[in-house]
């Protein structure tokens, strides 16, 4: 399986939208897919249609008390795409974990040897604590959303000297897949500078698929939908089917088995 964490310690990103579409684009092109909910505001499961009573055993089950993966996996709506799903529970996990020895480590190990999906993407909450490290420590790569505004960059930074420090102490073999660029508004002549910015400091890392600004995007999660199932014909649902197609074309090619 491999394994994408999807994280930015900056909130308001798109982090969670690129999650849950990325994810439902990847099942409809064919891939088994799994999603695991990382934030203990759970917006990737609402945002999946998983309802609080279908959430008896969620990713805070899986990381604190060791429960075995398959019996925190939902099935969801999507053919092809199961979840992790989150609750608030999870927001007490960093505190309970800081005293365990292999804090950093529970993810790698819940989810290790895992067959059933051939892909899996970890939503990570706003930060760098500890759940954002479990769910580095146990990815093979990352997948960044960057939205086009000033301090992303800044931000970027932060970032990448994070996956330094986890590559030198916890996942050597953590690699970036990209960065994607997202909430873009070409009428913002900014939108069009830090997009400029981003690409001569990272050069071929950046995506060309850029995520619009979408009414829909911002829509579909409060009908428990991914946009590309809310209306997949939308100017985001388009960018996210295209992402997905630059995504697939950067995976190592003894792993594309879908």
């Amino acid at each position: 399986m491999i394994t994408i964490a999807v994280a930015n310690q900056k909130g308001g990103v798109g982090k969670t939208t690129t999650a849950i579409n990325i994810a439902t684009a990847m099942a409809a092109t064919g891939w088994k897919t799994l999603l695991i909910d990382l934030d203990p505001q759970g917006n990737a499961s609402t945002g999946m249609g998983v309802e609080n009573e279908d959430r008896a055993n969620s990713s805070y089950e899986l990381l604190v008390e060791g429960m075995p993966l398959g019996e925190c996996i939902v099935p969801s709506t999507i053919p092809g795409l199961d979840i992790v799903p989150a609750t608030q529970d999870l927001s007490g996990a960093e505190v309970e974990l800081v005293s365990v020895e292999d804090r950093t480590d529970r993810l790698r190990n819940a989810i290790a040897g895992h067959g059933e999906h051939e892909i899996c993407f970890i939503d990570c909450p706003p930060s760098l604590g500890l759940l954002t490290l479990n769910a580095l420590g146990a990815a093979d790569t990352l997948l960044v959303p960057l939205q086009c505004e000033f301090f992303a960059l800044e931000g970027l930074s932060q970032l990448l000297q994070t996956v330094e420090r986890v590559q030198q102490r916890f996942n050597p073999d953590l690699g970036i897949i990209g960065v994607v660029l997202t909430m873009f508004d070409r009428r913002n002549r900014l939108t069009d500078q830090v997009a400029d910015d981003v690409r001569d400091c990272l050069g071929e890392l950046v995506f060309q698929s850029v995520i619009p600004r979408n009414v829909r995007l911002s829509e579909a999660p409060s009908h428990g939908l991914p946009a590309l199932v809310y209306d997949h014909d939308c100017a985001g649902s388009r960018a996210y089917m295209a992402l997905a197609r630059e995504l697939i074309g950067r995976l190592p090619e003894e792993r594309k088995a879908a």
